[in-house]
């Protein structure tokens, strides 16, 4: 399996999300501008260049005709992304975080960070059809937890919003009234901040990563805990496989102390696991730090991992990985 190495990116990469047809995938980093590329073959579209601070999030709608990004200079962009222009921003008094479409792409939800006294917040506004109607108001803002929201994402049918970060609790609010519907027991939660969310292609399921060094599957409506998945080292990003019963986790130890290891010692690996056995089935080796994005083509023949060293990784799977004995 020969990796296709991706390099537009001058800073550690923070995010990588494919379009819903799988033939673009997007990419932020901590250089400011958002990359598109190819998917097939990796050959760089084209950037979106407007944000001046650290890029921490993107989605794309499933028409693939808007991207948003939310980002550390205190906004929230939406891009056509044939053309690469603005078409709006959302300004905040404190740093984007997440963002992400609902099903549906006429709502979003974006998460800002606490900041000067200011709690975190999660933010869901109305996206117009038409960028000349599109208004910077909030249909809804709740008040966050203490500490960051790493991730917000769409419950099933957009009833819930679905959010965690750095106090380790998995929130699900209804996004009607804001109420809050549920949080995670916490015996079985994770112990330290969750670092990122991947839902299922169905929305039924999601997957959670900690510093905690596992990696959790939760049921999308009940919130009850379906299977953990324990690694070696403190999970950053985590994936799952939209055709195989396979989850990716990504990670490796702080930025800091990478250059006093070798890079084998570093286990910047994206490990494999069984999603039902909860079993490691194999790692793919090659970023020199850790890894801090991942993603899976939707047609499950390839993923991306995007790492600390600034490249993209694209990787095509052999014949034999489809027949890896599963249940």
């Amino acid at each position: 399996m020969r990796p296709i190495l991706m390099k537009g990116h001058e800073r550690p990469l923070s995010f990588l999300k494919y379009n819903r047809d799988g033939d673009l995938l997007f990419s932020c980093a901590k250089d400011h501008t958002p990359t598109v590329w190819f998917a097939d073959n990796g050959e760089r579209l084209g950037t979106y260049r407007g944000h001046n601070g650290a890029v921490w999030c993107c989605d794309v709608s499933r028409d693939s005709t808007r991207l948003i990004t939310g980002s550390a200079d205190q906004s929230a962009k939406l891009w056509d992304v044939q053309s690469g222009t603005q078409l709006f921003t959302f300004n905040f008094d404190s740093p984007a975080r997440a963002v992400d479409f609902s099903v549906g792409d006429k709502l979003s939800v974006i998460t800002t960070d606490p900041f000067m006294g200011l709690p975190s917040a999660i933010h869901v506004k109305r996206i117009a059809a038409d960028p000349d109607d599109q208004s910077g108001e909030s249909v809804l803002v709740l008040k966050g937890p203490q500490g960051r929201i790493n991730r917000a994402v769409w419950g099933p049918l957009n009833r819930t919003i679905i959010s965690a970060g750095e106090d380790a609790v998995i929130r699900i609010c209804d996004t009607e009234t804001g109420k809050l519907l549920q949080e995670n027991e916490k015996d079985v939660g994770h112990k330290k901040t969750i670092t990122s969310l991947a839902k299922s292609t169905d929305g039924s399921h999601f997957l959670t990563g900690s510093l905690d060094k596992s990696a959790k599957l939760w049921d999308s409506r009940t919130l009850t805990l379906i299977k953990t998945y324990v690694t070696e080292r403190p999970v950053n990003a985590v994936a799952m496989s939209p055709l195989l019963n396979h989850v990716v986790l990504g990670g490796g130890q702080d930025a800091s102390s990478v250059t006093t290891t070798d890079h084998r010692a570093g286990k910047f690996e994206a490990k494999f696991y069984d999603k039902i056995l909860q079993e490691e089935i194999g790692g793919v080796k090659g970023h020199f730090g850790p890894i801090n994005a991942l993603a899976f083509n939707p047609d499950g023949k390839s993923f991306s991992s995007g790492g600390e060293d600034g490249y993209v990784r694209l990787h095509q799977f052999d014949p034999d990985y489809f027949k890896i004995s599963s249940i």
